[in-house]
């Protein structure tokens, strides 16, 4: 940067006059709730500074220091969780984790929450959130080619929960709609856990070679701070505070603290950073996420061990008179913020002005080791980097061990199932199960799952993913050897439930079922992201759960031979004291060498129905679909532990079926068990279901590590005796059929009338 363009940056500046100068103790208390920063914290900032700090400072260190940037209560947790593997290219503490799939293919990806948010305003906070990951993804250098999301409403009943779900789920399909990326999976629950804190949690996965990877690192004394974007405005400042607090039911909406956003400025700014990216114009990028201008230059400056002086009257803004405080912290989206070698600015522009975006030179990188800002000739900010990282709070808060007395027996709860079983009948059951369903077309229907012609299964195939990988993206360069039909995987998944029972074994089988739906496809699962979403930190019981959900995740992981390459938290998702239940949200991804031969999980055609589980049942019923039809609590009762010898054997002989041919559709058994998970298999496909015994309470049990299966032929006795095992077996419970109809043993049922009445559980 030269002096001409800058020429006040290189004065001796006073520093901004600290936040408080009257030295009033009371509004020293005020700010400091205001900031949520503990009085501790704040000793450790004036000692860090050497003085009391700016407001602007105060702002910034309450952003950094919030659980939503700092993981301040978390960290000392996912430490535990395997991140290393021969495929791991990029890990956690970048912006999105990246593996390799094939030579240097590599896929970036990474969840993160919008919560907060979307319970405030249900539009916006879903549809920002999934820029938010979007620029995650693509500020790698990566082209983002699918979007998830996993959506945790209140009770259907709950006055709040219509307006809220219909909000969120249009937000995320009119963005990703509008930025031509597909919306391909995620899943929707409805539970009254989160009556008072929804959550909203989305996921995006990109592709990218090896070699093309890029960083959110500031590096290169005298090379120059670029902001590019949509302008500056009020909006989404304290966005990284208020998601690092509780609600109350009582206080005013937080609307200020919520951002809007503009997809077609999001595919604006998408494009022109590939394209900058590809013509290596650029040494450093960060997407201005959470914490906004602050966190982006921060991060930069501490992974590029430098320092950076901001002139924050070149920012653009849309809006007159805002102060440092709010340039700083202000979220709008739609941002990213570059460091450039001074020589490559006139090419760089140039792409800018190609697509329209707003752009200026905002600063320069430095040699000093601090990040300074300077507004209208003030100094507001001038903070040391590596103290304000290496201070950042840890904390090993308090843990409580949670109840386990009072556990009511596997075989207790199955003897007060069965009772209640016994009083319905067969048509009784049926319609019971229907109705405790949730007709998820309402969602995907509204998002564009097909956009770019590269996905093979989607959201109306009701399982896992699947997406062919083109091999004549130009955004991947060259690639030896690629197979042409190529493929990624990608799941979302988490038994919250169960996570109720036990928040270890719960979120064990919340990994394991994102797996379970990758395998069902033919695919091989090759890493995760999760997005934990847990209640109040200081609860000893909540960070009890935390810390045995992280182990769960480490247990299923490391089972699996799969790394957790990239995540978020959100913590305080309570309302009025009330915590949501433990809610490991687990994000995968997976390859398929052929995406000719993926399997959908609904049927193409008329076929023989088998069950795929443990050769010795367990019967597990805890915290399942029939409990909640029958009445019956279940939710004290014991989980039962994961046979992995079973799953690794349910997997080969998958792979198996699929090799020979054998295979017309696949799925996990899903929540009901064996009867409800194939009676939505009919109720989404255009053929009907034949179940050949009467229905008993063993039909709805949710055994771990089971499939339902939709084979071409009759198994014979030869192949069914090569397939089964010690762990697995096959066993024929039906068949899909071309009648349209749900027959029973000897009860027959309109198909028609039950789809009817499944429809009825939408809005």
């Amino acid at each position: 940067m030269t002096g001409s363009q800058f020429p006040h940056l290189s004065q001796n500046l006073k520093h901004a006059e600290n936040f408080n100068p009257s030295g009033d103790e009371h509004y020293t208390q005020r700010m400091l709730e205001q900031h949520k920063l503990s009085e501790a914290e704040f000793s450790k900032i004036i000692e860090i500074l050497g003085r009391n700090p700016s407001l602007a400072e105060l702002g910034v260190f309450s952003a950094m220091w919030s659980e939503h940037c700092s993981y301040k209560s978390s960290r000392v947790h996912l430490r535990r969780l395997p991140s290393k593997g021969e495929d791991v290219v990029v890990g956690p503490g970048e912006n999105a984790g990246v593996v390799r799939v094939w030579n240097q293919l590599c896929v970036a990806f990474k969840m993160e929450s919008h919560n907060h948010p979307s319970f405030i305003d249900p539009y916006q906070g879903a549809a920002t959130g999934v820029g938010g990951i979007l620029r995650d993804v693509f500020c790698m250098g990566a082209r983002p080619i699918a979007n998830l999301n996993s959506l945790r409403f209140g009770e259907k009943s709950h006055k709040k929960t219509p307006w809220l779900a219909t909000g969120v789920v249009k937000g995320i399909g009119d963005y990703g709609n509008c930025i031509g990326v597909p919306t391909v999976g995620g899943s929707v629950t409805f539970d009254s856990s989160y009556n008072g804190n929804i959550l909203v949690n989305a996921m995006t996965v990109g592709v990218i070679h090896e070699d093309a990877i890029f960083k959110g690192h500031a590096s290169g004394e005298g090379n120059l701070v670029v902001y590019l974007g949509s302008a500056t405005g009020r909006d989404g400042i304290h966005g990284a505070t208020m998601a690092s607090d509780s609600f109350d039911s009582g206080d005013a909406a937080e609307r200020s603290a919520i951002q809007v956003g503009d997809p077609f400025c999001e595919k604006l700014l998408l494009e022109a950073t590939l394209e900058a990216l590809r013509e290596n114009l650029v040494v450093g990028i960060q997407d201005m996420g959470a914490a906004g201008l602050t966190s982006s230059l921060f991060e930069m400056a501490d992974r590029g061990n430098s320092g950076l002086l901001i002139d924050l009257e070149k920012v653009p803004v849309r809006t007159t008179s805002m102060s440092a405080y709010e340039l700083l912290l202000s979220e709008s989206q739609e941002r990213m913020a570059m460091v450039v070698e001074e020589h490559k600015w006139p090419q760089l522009k140039r792409i800018f002005d190609k697509w329209q975006l707003s752009h200026a030179i905002i600063g320069k990188v430095t040699n000093t080791g601090r990040v300074e800002a300077i507004y209208k000739g003030i100094r507001d900010l001038d903070v040391p980097v590596s103290l304000l990282a290496a201070s950042a709070p840890c904390y090993d808060r308090p843990r409580q061990q949670l109840t386990t007395s009072n556990k009511t027996s596997k075989d207790h709860i199955s003897a007060s199932l069965a009772e209640e079983f016994s009083k319905h009948t067969q048509e009784s059951l049926v319609r019971l199960t229907v109705a405790q369903m949730h007709d998820s077309s309402w969602v995907y229907s509204q998002y564009d799952h097909h956009i770019g012609n590269k996905t093979i299964l989607g959201p109306s195939e009701q399982g896992a993913a699947v997406l062919w990988i083109d091999p004549q993206n130009h955004d991947l360069g060259e690639i030896t050897d690629l197979p042409p039909y190529l493929g990624i995987a990608a799941s979302t998944a988490c038994l919250e439930t169960y996570c109720q029972v036990d928040p270890m074994l719960g979120a064990s089988h919340s990994v394991m079922k994102a797996a379970r739906s990758i395998i069902a496809t033919g695919s091989k699962p090759l890493a995760i992201t999760d997005c934990l979403n847990y209640g109040n930190p200081c609860d000893p019981e909540v960070m009890e759960s935390f810390s045995q959900g992280v182990d769960g995740i480490k247990a299923a992981c490391e089972q699996l031979n799969i790394p957790v390459v990239s995540g978020n938290v959100s913590l305080y998702n309570e309302t009025d004291g009330a915590s949501i239940a433990p809610t490991p949200m687990i994000g995968m991804v997976g390859k398929i060498e052929d995406v000719r031969n993926a399997i959908p999980a609904l049927p193409n055609r008329e076929g023989k129905l088998y069950l795929l589980g443990p050769a010795n049942k367990s019967g597990n019923f805890s915290a399942s679909t029939i409990s909640k039809i029958l009445k019956v609590p279940t939710r004290n009762g014991e989980l039962t532990p994961i046979s992995w010898d079973c799953e690794e054997a349910s997997r080969s002989i998958i792979h198996k079926l699929i090799s020979k041919g054998l295979l017309i559709a696949a799925r996990d058994l899903g929540s009901g068990g064996a009867f409800a998970t194939s009676l939505k298999m009919a109720l989404h496909s255009d053929f009907g279901l034949r179940w050949d015994a009467p229905l008993t309470i063993a039909d709805f049990c949710e055994e771990a590590a089971s499939y339902l299966l939709v084979c071409k032929t009759e198994l014979t006795e030869d192949e069914l005796a090569s397939l089964n095992s010690n762990y697995c077996k096959l066993e024929k419970i039906g068949a899909i059929s071309k009648e349209e109809s749900i027959l029973i043993a000897d009860t027959c049922l309109d198909k028609k009338e039950l789809q009817s009445l499944y429809k009825q559980q939408s809005f």
